[in-house]
């Protein structure tokens, strides 16, 4: 690993005096290469921590465009850059913060035609994803790419993080679980509304993001434990945090014994035009 210029010394002390980290784990970070699913409420928080860390690289990838109404959460956007790319936007946000890093943006949607390719140039992925077609597809590719993914969901006042490393096993010698040995199939079209449609209350996107990038820097440092096999549970009425235990579904669909999902277009059918296509 490369060693730290005397500028990232600097920059990251109150990490390299931390007994668990120091330089040793400042030059991992550097190293690390990871990717960020979205660029709005959780994906904010997300670039705007891994940035500040000073994880090496980050890639952004979103098509979408920043818009006055999401402010309130998406706080790696400012009121001028309305209308532009969300990814361009936090990457100038984010560059501010830490010019030591490098950012690479993807506008564009990631899909079943492009996942796998991209994910597998980075070492995790962070899924900032507003809608159940998104998550399924990026849990399902980092499946495939062997990818660990931090996965993070928002509800109105309440969040949902956990870790998905299939590609490794627990102290049984089982798999880590996927999304899909929680929730087999995502809920149909229109049942579960969206934060557009029912509103999200601005912190809340932050404190869920925050844990999400905090998932992402321990995995990156291997330090205490992960959210691997758990999902946390944030009710911000209640103030109260609960974390409950998840487990690898042999029958699920996906990483079970007799998968059913071999690849991402099989997963996608009907759902995404690429795999159409094919």
């Amino acid at each position: 690993m490369a060693p730290l210029t005397s500028d990232e010394v600097q920059r990251y002390k109150r990490h390299l005096v931390l007994r668990e980290v120091g330089a040793p784990g400042q030059q991992k970070l550097k190293a690390a290469r990871v990717l960020v699913i979205g660029a709005g409420g959780l994906g904010s928080p997300v670039v705007t921590y891994l940035a500040a860390a000073g994880v090496g690289t980050i890639g952004i990838i979103d098509d979408d465009h920043v818009s006055i109404d999401n402010l309130q959460r998406q706080i790696a956007h400012r009121t001028e850059d309305a209308g532009r790319l969300k990814v361009e936007s936090a990457r100038d946000t984010i560059l501010r913060i830490n010019p030591l890093i490098n950012v690479e943006i993807y506008p564009q949607r990631i899909d079943a035609a492009n996942a796998i390719d991209i994910i597998s140039r980075y070492d995790i992925v962070a899924d900032g994803s507003d809608n159940f077609a998104t998550r399924y597809l990026v849990s399902d590719a980092c499946y495939f790419a062997k990818r660990s993914l931090a996965y993070a969901a928002l509800g109105s006042f309440d969040g949902y993080i956990s870790l998905f490393k299939p590609h490794e096993t627990d102290e049984q010698g089982n798999p880590y679980p996927t999304l899909r040995c929680v929730f087999p199939e995502p809920p149909p079209a229109g049942l579960v509304a969206n934060c557009e449609e029912v509103g999200v209350l601005g912190p809340v996107a932050g404190v869920v993001g925050t844990l999400q990038a905090t998932e992402v820097v321990k995995e990156i440092l291997g330090l205490g434990q992960s959210l691997a096999g758990r999902l946390l549970i944030y009710d911000a009425l209640a103030t109260r945090f609960e974390v409950v235990s998840i487990a690898w579904d042999p029958d699920n669909p996906l990483s079970g014994r007799s998968p059913t999902i071999t690849d991402l277009c099989a997963a996608q059918a009907g759902a995404n035009p690429a795999c159409a296509a094919e």
